[in-house]
């Protein structure tokens, strides 16, 4: 009499699931207050649980090329759990920010990342309840997710970088006191989060039937 061996999750799934287990570790010691833990402690451990994540949003989708695991599981699940690495980072970087111009920039950055991906959401959603399409990122969506990480990273590391006095004394003061690679991260991520949106709405709008 035989069995049928049960298939399991594949690596990069797993990965992927690892990715969405980080997300709310990550925002808790973030948020936590200053009484429980210093914020420069709470920053660095962050800092490291977003680089796990970051990571294994670049090993499972590699993995899952590589060695022909891409599943429908993953098509979804990969990008859903990119949208809660950035949205919820973003959320804590505002949560963690001071009023100011700063501030107003995280606010304008998490707001046309949250209005897209919902857009984008809704959009995977109807395509594949109307015509069974599992529409998988493209170019664009991965690139706008590389440029998002990068701008979060820099949110993290340029002012602890600058704060280095090596690094202060080397630098002019007006580049110091303006973090241009943090701005110029957050325009590229408006950029590329905006295009993407649009291009996904080109391509998945023949799913979108007005008579229906």
């Amino acid at each position: 009499m035989s069995t049928k061996k049960k298939k399991g999750m594949n690596l990069p799934n797993r990965l992927t699931v690892l990715r969405v287990c980080l997300v709310p570790i990550f925002i808790v010691i973030m948020m936590l207050p200053a009484s429980v833990l210093p914020p420069m402690v709470s920053g660095l451990i962050g800092v490291a649980l977003f680089i796990a994540a970051a990571v294994t949003d670049l090993l499972d989708g590699k993995i899952a090329r590589r060695r022909g695991l891409i599943t429908d599981f993953g098509k979804l699940m990969d990008p859903l759990a990119d949208k809660f690495m950035v949205i919820g980072a973003l959320a804590v970087i505002l949560y963690r920010t001071d009023p100011g111009f700063f501030r107003f920039f995280i606010t304008l950055v998490l707001l046309i990342v949250i209005f897209r991906e919902l857009a984008v959401t809704s959009l995977r959603l109807v395509a594949s309840t109307s015509a069974g399409a599992v529409v998988a990122a493209n170019i664009l969506g991965k690139i706008k997710t590389v440029v998002q990480i990068v701008f979060i990273g820099a949110v993290f590391i340029e002012p602890a970088l600058y704060s280095i006095p090596f690094v202060e004394g080397f630098l002019p003061a007006w580049w110091v006191a303006n973090v241009p690679v943090t701005y110029t991260a957050g325009i590229l991520t408006v950029l590329f989060t905006v295009w993407s949106g649009v291009n996904y709405f080109i391509i998945m709008w023949k799913y979108l039937d007005p008579e229906k």
